[in-house]
């Protein structure tokens, strides 16, 4: 069976963080692990579309602590992946537009 993906623009999300609390930080990024692919200590790749990324924008937001918590999402247009340069890593590449179940 052929299952596609949602329409839309998928476009890239770097989402970053600084937490202090070990507790939080580590719950961050196990939940952060299932919603896309770590790159660094605190930085994961995340593909979806704007309004999954909005979702994905909340559902952080009420695992973190705004005065204590430091997160940033940068989004990023499909057609700028493209002009990404890496050093000791693969290049950002989205998922699939399609799986085969």
């Amino acid at each position: 069976m052929l299952r596609t993906l949602p329409a839309g623009d998928l476009m890239l999300t770097l989402v970053v963080y600084d937490i202090a609390d070990n507790r939080r930080r580590n719950k961050l990024a196990k939940f952060l692990e299932g919603q896309g692919r770590r790159v660094q200590e605190s930085v994961f790749e995340c593909f979806g579309t704007l309004d999954e990324m909005q979702r994905l924008h909340r559902q952080v937001l009420h695992r973190t602590h705004p005065d204590e918590d430091n997160v940033r999402f940068y989004w990023i247009p499909a057609g700028a992946m493209a002009k990404a340069l890496t050093i000791g890593s693969d290049p950002p590449t989205p998922p699939p537009q399609a799986y085969f179940l």
